[in-house]
């Protein structure tokens, strides 16, 4: 769909999504002098190539998304440092193979053997090589315990401190006492809890994906416990205090103003003085763009409208299933 970015108005709908379908549209409209797209590279060549001196802008909600999902991974890779705050991570058969995988991996690595003979060597996935490649650590790969909510959870300060009074109180003893003050689960579930240490860790247990989303939220939207997660995390975890910065900075960039793009390279450069490798692909993506990019930085122009009618002609779409082609649709999108 093409849309005007400054009225919002609908301009025409192609009848596919190629790249080649988009540059022969654009040669036919030579007057189009700013292009706003995602972070397609074909669509971005076919730009080029079709109107040489159009200004192309990448969408900011995308480039937010893309940090989003570079800021999960870091966090899940730093989970059992941040995560020493909670319950302690588990000791099994899977984080021995972890270990192993990891020590392979770098043996091999020493010796000269390329990532894909790695890969065929060890029957593991190119990408899961990488990962274990560009980690310096085995622990950095072992994961923090990620537990649901349970029953348990709102009588754990009475278990503790009950257990900190009497450290041998017997479970069949708590499941009684908690049972009076409300609690309707089961033995088999209070054990559980006991034996994984959810009840002396420091706090209860946070997932990667909540903590992420805590540190991407704008801190006045945080409630008081969940600055307080992150505060516990960033004072447990150099590389949270550092990927937190980067954020927080990166959310005051998505607002338009003159000079973003000098601030950006300033961003990029302290990202890659960090010990953030996740982060590190982000901004390589960046750069890939970096025109695009440091154009959405500055001027105000986005894909806002066109995400707009694309959920309007999804419904349009259901509406028709079965029923009409394309015409019809291209018309009802347009008039709609």
């Amino acid at each position: 769909m093409i849309i005007n970015a400054e009225t919002g108005d609908r301009v025409d709908v192609l009848a596919d999504r190629t790249a080649a379908t988009l540059e022969a549209w654009l040669r036919e409209h030579p007057g189009v002098r700013v292009v706003c797209r995602d972070g397609s590279g074909a669509y971005a060549e076919a730009i080029r190539r079709a109107l040489t001196d159009a200004v192309q802008v990448a969408d900011r909600w995308h480039l937010w998304h893309n940090l989003a999902e570079a800021a999960l991974k870091e966090v899940a890779a730093h989970s059992a440092c941040w995560g020493k705050t909670g319950p302690p991570p588990r000791v099994g058969k899977r984080a021995a193979t972890t270990r192993e995988r990891w020590r392979q991996v770098h043996d091999l690595l020493d010796r000269g053997v390329g990532l894909l003979e790695i890969s065929r060597r060890l029957n593991l996935a190119l990408n899961t090589v990488k990962r274990y490649a560009r980690i310096d650590q085995p622990e950095r790969l072992v994961r923090a315990p990620q537990y649901r909510p349970t029953l348990v959870d709102p009588f754990r300060d009475h278990l503790r401190r009950r257990r900190e009074q009497e450290p041998a109180v017997p479970v069949l003893q708590l499941l009684h006492e908690i049972t009076e003050l409300g609690y309707t689960g089961s033995q088999n579930l209070l054990y559980r809890y006991i034996t994984q240490g959810r009840v002396e860790s420091d706090q209860p247990a946070i997932s990667p994906k909540r903590l992420a989303r805590y540190l991407l939220t704008h801190p006045d939207d945080l409630h008081d416990h969940q600055r307080e997660r992150i505060d516990t995390a960033t004072s447990a975890c150099a590389e949270m205090t550092g990927l937190a910065a980067l954020v927080g900075d990166f959310a005051a960039l998505l607002t338009p103003a003159a000079g973003n793009d000098e601030r950006l390279t300033a961003w990029i450069e302290q990202a890659r003085a960090e010990d953030l490798p996740h982060l590190h692909a982000f901004t390589r993506g960046l750069e890939l763009d970096r025109a695009a990019v440091s154009a959405a930085l500055t001027q105000p122009f986005h894909n806002g409208r066109t995400e707009g009618v694309n959920t309007k002609t999804k419904l349009i779409k259901r509406q028709m299933y079965g029923r009409a082609g394309f015409t019809l649709l291209r018309h009802r999108i347009l008039l709609g």
